[in-house]
């Protein structure tokens, strides 16, 4: 039975080079058992995971379009099509709460909040590996000090080593989008927990970049610190120059 391909769907560019397929399904950790495609559309990565022996394999899939394509293509696939969306989907469920990869040609346009999600479930999610606008996987594997860094840069790389692995042009993408691509790797880290609230953490991180031109005194005024506190160099900084320790510190510093 022939089937005409999906058309772009949620801000989906389908990669039709092989061989950034194969090296994006190559950089997984080779000891993986358990992996979480998002956004398979036709398959291009999936096709590649599907060799590796022994591995578990489910995709999720929001467009109906794709979801049929994969089931007249991929029949090995048969029960490991997750018709739903992602970012609502109990993923917790799918691996009986065992560890799992998630790996993807990502949206574009909903890429961040794919990785919030991922942080929902970052005891449970020890590896990455994913394709993203370029801008925004620079800003996500930023050190502080440069500008791309901001509140993902920040969250993430509180729970995860990033490495930004390579760089994809335009025209290996149909249709081609307007920017450069990037992929890279998280990867957990030895944090299992950070030492301190962590919906604490998240609010102060996301206050002081939402007014990163101004000091931390300035951007963290809706907070409650002790004159000690807000006597310190630190607050005399930019939300762009502190470190994951840094904001856990100020966390801690806050008068609740």
């Amino acid at each position: 039975m022939n089937y005409v391909k999906p058309k772009k769907h949620l801000g989906q560019h389908f990669l039709r080079d092989e061989n950034i397929a194969f090296d994006i399904t190559n950089s997984i950790d080779k000891d993986c058992k358990n992996i979480l495609e998002i956004g398979p559309g036709t398959g291009v990565l999936t096709k590649h995971l599907l060799k590796k022996p022994d591995l578990n394999l489910y995709v999720v899939e929001i467009d109906t379009e794709s979801v049929l394509y994969l089931n007249i293509h991929y029949p090995e696939l048969k029960d490991k099509i997750i018709s739903d969306d992602f970012l609502r989907y109990p993923v917790e469920n799918i691996f009986n709460n065992e560890s799992f990869t998630v790996i993807g040609n990502f949206p574009y346009n909903i890429s961040s909040q794919i990785l919030f999600r991922v942080l929902d479930y970052y005891q449970q999610i020890p590896e990455v590996v994913g394709m993203f606008q370029k801008e925004v996987a620079e800003r996500i594997a930023s050190k502080p000090g440069k500008k791309a860094y901001g509140i993902l840069s920040v969250l993430l790389q509180a729970y995860y080593d990033i490495e930004y692995l390579f760089t994809v042009d335009e025209f290996v993408f149909d249709p081609p989008p307007k920017v450069k691509s990037a992929v890279i790797r998280l990867r957990r880290n030895q944090t299992s927990k950070i030492d301190c609230d962590e919906k604490l953490f998240l609010r102060v991180v996301k206050t002081a970049f939402n007014q990163r031109r101004k000091t931390l005194r300035n951007a963290l005024s809706s907070f409650s610190f002790d004159n000690e506190k807000l006597a310190t160099d630190i607050m005399t900084k930019r939300a762009e120059q502190l470190s994951v320790a840094d904001f856990v510190g100020l966390t801690n510093a806050v008068r609740v």
